[in-house]
């Protein structure tokens, strides 16, 4: 059996970094890992092949060769997918969907013969079963949450890592937290649930194997769901894996309550971390009480992200504006917290409700869903009637990405930043991939670009002020190009 793996184009959006990886000859972020973990489970018999189409192009012989395709996805590839299963549908082949995009609307999308929805370890052993017989239903889903100690290693030789940027490996599922507009907890549960550690360990000694040497992403929603397990075994045994290998960088995504553990943030810095993702989501707390964002309530959270920063992690903050109690106060009342916190990285989305969040049930019931959500967080688009004026929300919204990535305040917040971050060595090395970006940046952002007064301003201060931090602030120039670039193809 021949088995086409195929994942669809993400958009030009703030995490695709797709203007970024120019400068380092990449095509993408981050591989497929669900795809390539399922890969894992599909019998060793059958012959396996990934076509990513965000690093190249699905060819008519690649279709020729399959029997059976397999296409996974997020909302924000729905477009690609759309495209990709016509031209297997009109090729005649067998088409398996799954994934987050179709978990959430397999209704609509009639083409694909088969849907293996929610965690596969539960629905893909049915799916897989019925299939060799010849009987396989159309839908197998699961509202049941899979023990994921027994979850294989992705087949990353399926992969041409030379391609991406960085690898991602998944330690845990779930979050111990209930936010009104997200949906892991509907996807994964309220309880987190880990992998071993021998699994993790055994993960990165496959991508150490195939001569990975960049950056690992743990993809969890919340990594710090289980402090207990990475205090004691997790984080441990990370630490003991660096050991005598080039250090191999990690990040990932926490809560705010991380800034309240400096020991467990002095561990995650020993093993290897050096970012991490957060929800801030807002500055309000009226904001906070209605998508009961609870741990961040109550909290002086500029502190809490230098907190972060001086212990050696890097921020990257989540923002929204549209909740029902926001004003027009809201957007620079998101400008001052962020320029104020130096998070460099925030990615800032209008409010969209997604299915299966407790967001999306309540206006439902509220009668003002207008549409399905883009998946895509900083398109400028709600898929709801909001509160207030959708005209006011909106230019309030362009206003407010137009002053972030303005070169003026975005490299007057990356000098707040470096002022506050301590991280455990040298950011950055002086490898041939950063020297390449190097130069490329000297020409495209300080000979060309609009922004080449800030950026030679940045480099010469941090070169006197801070001059291990030279490769971090070539680093974020850059970021800041690619967020500039996307927010005009966006007209926003």
């Amino acid at each position: 059996m021949n088995v086409l793996l195929l994942y669809p184009e993400f958009p030009d959006t703030f995490w695709s970094f797709k203007h970024a990886l120019k400068f380092i000859r990449k095509r993408a972020s981050l591989p497929p890992l669900g795809l390539l973990t399922v890969a894992a489970m599909l019998p060793p018999e059958w012959t396996k092949r990934l076509v990513d189409v965000n690093v190249r192009k699905l060819r008519e012989k690649d279709l020729a060769w399959a029997e059976v395709v397999f296409v996974s996805g997020m909302i924000a590839q729905r477009d690609s997918a759309r495209e990709l299963i016509a031209r297997c549908r009109a090729a005649g082949k067998t088409i398996v969907a799954g994934g987050p995009l179709f978990t959430l609307e397999h209704e609509q999308f009639p083409e694909p013969d088969y849907f293996v929805l929610n965690e596969a370890e539960l629905t893909l052993p049915d799916f897989l079963r019925d299939f060799k017989r010849g009987d396989a239903r159309r839908v197998y889903a699961s509202s049941e949450f899979p023990d994921i100690h027994r979850t294989p290693a992705p087949l990353w030789e399926l992969a041409d890592l030379r391609r991406y940027a960085s690898m991602s490996v998944q330690f845990s599922r779930g979050c111990p937290f209930d936010c009104e507009f997200c949906n892991v907890t509907a996807m994964f549960g309220h309880r987190p649930r880990t992998k071993t550690t021998a699994q993790v360990i055994a993960e990165l000694d496959g991508l150490f194997r195939l001569g990975w040497r960049g950056a690992v992403f743990f993809v969890d929603d919340n990594f710090i769901g289980n402090k207990h397990f990475l205090r004691e075994e997790l984080l441990p045994a990370l630490i003991q894996w660096q050991k005598g290998r080039r250090r191999i960088p990690f990040y990932t995504e926490a809560s705010i309550n991380l800034a309240d553990d400096e020991g467990l943030m002095r561990l995650m810095v020993e093993a290897g971390f050096d970012q991490v993702f957060v929800g801030i989501e807002t500055p309000e707390e009226a904001s906070l009480a209605e998508c009961n964002k609870r741990q961040n309530r109550g909290r002086d959270m500029i502190a809490d992200v230098k907190r972060i920063q001086r212990a050696g992690l890097q921020v990257q903050g989540g923002f929204i504006v549209g909740f029902d109690s926001d004003t027009p106060a809201i957007f620079q009342r998101q400008i001052d917290f962020i320029q104020k916190s130096g998070i460099v990285t925030a990615m800032v989305g209008l409010l969209q409700a997604v299915p299966g969040t407790k967001l999306y049930q309540r206006l439902k019931r509220q009668g003002r869903l207008t549409s399905h959500t883009t998946g895509n967080n900083v398109d400028g688009t709600t898929n709801f009637m909001p509160r207030m004026p959708r005209a006011t929300l909106r230019e309030g919204y362009k206003s407010l990405m137009g002053y972030l990535y303005a070169p003026g305040p975005y490299y007057r917040r990356i000098r707040t930043f470096l002022r506050e971050y301590q991280p455990a060595k040298a950011s950055g090395s002086l490898n041939w991939r950063y020297l390449m970006a190097f130069a490329h940046a000297n020409l495209r952002l300080g000979v060309f670009g609009r922004e080449r007064f800030h950026y030679w301003g940045l480099l010469f201060w941090t070169a006197f002020r801070r001059p291990s931090l030279v490769p971090l602030a070539v680093t974020l120039s850059i970021y800041g190009h690619h967020f500039r670039k996307t927010c005009a193809a966006l007209e926003l």
